[in-house]
């Protein structure tokens, strides 16, 4: 089995965030299911104090990773992001989005997010 990618702790302490049972019981899913998807990238996770969590903000309501999520965290690997670079850049503050990536995300602005995502590279 492989290893699970994780950052080391890179988002802000007071982030709600789940550990992945929390996350697999959320979405229904075993939480086996739930390190493929972390080895997929179709989630992201840190580690904090030893224990991987991913940000609640991944998951949409009824327990699905949010839309447009895994398409431009794979747009940003394919650019060699690390995965806390990735995690910093969807949780930092954009006045020109407004708010902050992951935001414009949940808020179904996702076209534009990925633009951005993919003009970084350049």
């Amino acid at each position: 089995m492989s290893a699970i990618p994780a950052a080391a702790d890179v988002l802000a302490a007071d982030l709600e965030v789940l550990d992945l049972p929390e996350v697999a019981d959320r979405m229904g899913l075993p939480v086996t299911r739930v390190h493929q998807l972390l080895r997929d990238g179709q989630l992201l996770a840190e580690r904090r104090a030893g224990v991987l969590v991913i940000p609640a903000a991944f998951l949409a309501a009824g327990g699905a990773v949010v839309k447009g999520l895994p398409g431009t965290i794979t747009v940003l690997r394919d650019q060699n992001f690390s995965t806390a670079e990735i995690l910093r850049w969807l949780f930092t503050e954009d006045e020109s989005l407004p708010g902050t990536p992951i935001e414009a995300l949940r808020g179904d602005r996702g076209r534009e997010v990925k633009r951005r995502a993919q003009s970084m590279g350049f």
